[in-house]
C-alpha cells in the first residue's frame, strides 16, 4: 500500500457525531518500542462535523510523514483542533511498571488534559477500561481515522523534541538522530558506555546485559 493510498477518513467520527457525540477524541502513542526516553501519548478532538478538507485532508499516520511534514502539520492541528492534550511517562516509570501500563498512563494524562473533555474515545490498539468514557479500540486506527492520525503526529513531534533535548545531555547516544530506538549506532553506544538514566533498563538488550554495566 503506497503512501498516497493510505488516507484516513472521518468515517468513524461521523458515525459517532450522528449518534449525538460532539467531542470525539482520537488517541495514539509514540515511543512504545524505543530503548530510551519516555512514552508519549496525544489526544485530539477534531471540530464537530468537520469535513475532510484543509489539514484534515492532509494528516496521515505519523510514520508515513517526513519530520518536516510532521512538524508543520502539528502546528496546524494544535491551532485548528477543538482540543488537544499530551501525556508523558518517563523511562523510570516504564521500568517500575511495564510499557503497557505506562502507555495507558500517558493516554490517561492526554485525555485528562482535554478541554472541553472528550465524550467518546477512538484509540489506536490500546484499551482504557479505567477511563469512564465511551470508547473503541481499533488496530491501525492511526491509518484509518483522521482524529487518531492527528494524535499520532502530535505525539511523535512532542517525543522527538524531548529526545533532541536529551541529546544535549547525553550526546554519546545520538538521541537526536535515533530518537531512542535501537539502531546499530545506538546499541553500539550502549555497549561502549553502558545505559544512562534515560534508558529503559527493563528492556532487552539492556536487561540481558545489565550485569556488564555494573
Amino acid at each position: 500500500m503506497t503512501k498516497e493510498r493510505v488516507r484516513p477518513t472521518f468515517e468513524f467520527e461521523a458515525r459517532l457525531w450522528r449518534q449525538g457525540y460532539r467531542f470525539v477524541a482520537g488517541i495514539d502513542e509514540a515511543g512504545r518500542g524505543a530503548l530510551a526516553g519516555p512514552v508519549v501519548a496525544a489526544a485530539v478532538i477534531v471540530p464537530y462535523n468537520s469535513k475532510r478538507e484543509g489539514i484534515w485532508a492532509t494528516v496521515r499516520d505519523s510514520k508515513l510523514l517526513s519530520p518536516e511534514e510532521r512538524r508543520s502539520y502539528a502546528a496546524t492541528i494544535r491551532a485548528e483542533a477543538t482540543s488537544w492534550g499530551i501525556g508523558t511517562v518517563s523511562a523510570q516509570v516504564i521500568d517500575r511498571t511495564n510499557i503497557a501500563a505506562a502507555t495507558r498512563q500517558a493516554m490517561q494524562q492526554a485525555i485528562h488534559a482535554l478541554m472541553p473533555a472528550a465524550d467518546y474515545l477512538l484509540i489506536d490498539w490500546v484499551r482504557l477500561p479505567m477511563i469512564n468514557i465511551a470508547q473503541e479500540s481499533h488496530a491501525k486506527a492511526d491509518m484509518r481515522m483522521i482524529s487518531v492520525a492527528a494524535a499520532s503526529i502530535l505525539a511523535k513531534v512532542h517525543r522527538d523534541d524531548l529526545l533532541i533535548d536529551l541529546d544535549q545531555r547525553f550526546p554519546m547516544y545520538q538521541f537526536a538522530g535515533n530518537k531512542g530506538y535501537g539502531t546499530a549506532v545506538h546499541r553500539a553506544a550502549i555497549a561502549e558506555h553502558g545505559p544512562c538514566c534515560e534508558h529503559r533498563h527493563s528492556f532487552a538488550p539492556i536487561a540481558q546485559k545489565k550485569s556488564l554495566f555494573g
